[in-house]
């Protein structure tokens, strides 16, 4: 018999602005990854270019924060991937949009997360993603019906850095949905850890009690999966501080930080605020390309139990 040629090499696709998160990844896997050719014409339609011939393995990288803007881009490169010849397709989004709907609270009310979870199930083979808000459902393999999911965490990660910097700290969830977070985190260093109780009354209007622990001259750091308006934050941060806490940092998963967001948290007085590169920001202190690397592998190599 003669040579066989080998299979050409999985193959990363990723806008411009996942460039550095692509590289790294392809990099750890020893890939190769392209970037998306992107034109937006006046109208505000937008023209993507896919190299011409693309493997059976290919990967693409799009993070979903503004996801009303990136949805529509996403589903099309993903659609353009499987005409170009990707038999094998999976999407890593180190924030998953849409998660938090995971029920109708009153009537009418559309489960955008059940609804999103089955558009990605359309379109992806299995998806890969980093602390998903999901409190209702079991696994993300729910949420992607007859499709592998990765739900990975940030956690413990957060949680070696903070130790690192803060080896005594004690790691305070701003909410109870905060608690699976808090304690993945407190674990493998050995911090102390608590969770405070959250009472919402509006999007920016939340009122927070803090625990029964002892916060009076402790270093204090306030973890959750994503800070987005801030407020619940700068409410927790206003008590730790009110309780005689020696001071208060932030980390978080997801340094979504809207509008005036972060300015808000530091003049509550947070002293540091460390993030992981799920989202790119000035914040970010941890990578998560590790985690994302080793979940794609396992993805790529196609059906059977998620990781």
């Amino acid at each position: 018999m003669g040579d066989e040629a080998a299979p050409p090499m999985p193959l990363i696709l990723a806008a411009e602005d996942e460039a550095a998160r692509a590289a790294a990844l392809a990099a750890a896997l020893g890939w190769e990854w392209v970037p998306i050719g992107r034109h937006v014409f006046p109208d505000g339609e937008t023209r993507l270019t896919l190299p011409p011939a693309l493997p059976l393995q290919v990967a693409i990288v799009c993070g979903l924060q503004q996801p009303n803007a990136r949805l529509t881009e996403l589903l099309l490169a993903a659609a353009g991937a499987r005409e170009l010849g990707a038999a094998h397709l999976v999407l890593v989004a180190p924030y998953l949009a849409y998660m938090r709907q995971d029920a109708a609270f009153s009537a009418g009310e559309v489960v955008s997360q059940r609804h999103l979870g089955r558009l990605l199930a359309a379109y992806f083979d299995a998806v890969v993603t980093v602390d998903p808000h999901l409190h209702r459902v079991a696994s993300l393999d729910e949420v992607l019906p007859g499709r592998r999911g990765f739900a990975l965490s940030a956690a413990a990660l957060l949680g070696e850095h903070v130790a690192g910097v803060l080896p005594r700290a004690l790691l305070l969830g701003p909410d109870e949905e905060a608690a699976r977070w808090v304690r993945a985190a407190a674990a493998g260093p050995g911090l102390d850890h608590a969770v405070c109780v959250k009472q919402r009354r509006g999007d920016r209007d939340v009122e927070v009690a803090l625990p029964a622990a002892p916060v009076h001259g402790r270093a204090v750091v306030l973890l959750d999966d994503v800070a987005s308006t801030g407020r619940t934050l700068v409410a927790a941060a206003r008590g730790a501080l009110v309780a005689g806490a020696a001071s208060v940092d932030v980390a978080v998963t997801h340094a979504l930080f809207v509008g005036d967001a972060l300015e808000a948290v530091r003049a509550a007085g947070v002293r540091h605020v460390w993030s992981s590169d799920c989202v790119p920001h000035p914040t970010n202190a941890v990578s998560v390309v590790p985690l994302l690397a080793h979940a794609l592998r396992t993805a790529a190599a196609g059906p059977g139990p998620a990781a």
